[in-house]
């Protein structure tokens, strides 16, 4: 299954930062690939951060940006 954008909502937005939550039932390997959130690419912006709820897990995860592919990656 591919990217549905009426999984994904806004939990928190102040100062450009944006607090994301999305819930599928995709795998979160699945859902981490980079290139899944790049519908949305002109919404996202490196440095927000992402709740995932996947079918295998649930993970929060900060968002990069770069040329219009989106990418996820553990908190570190």
């Amino acid at each position: 299954m591919a990217f549905q954008n009426k999984n994904l909502s806004v939990i928190a937005y102040a100062n450009g930062f944006t607090l994301w939550h999305y819930a599928a039932s995709e795998t979160m390997t699945a859902i981490s690939t980079s290139g899944y959130f790049n519908n949305v690419a002109t919404l996202m912006n490196t440095g927000d951060i992402i709740i995932i709820n996947a079918s295998d897990s649930t993970s929060i995860k900060k968002i990069a940006v770069s040329d219009s592919v989106v990418t996820v990656a553990a908190l570190s």
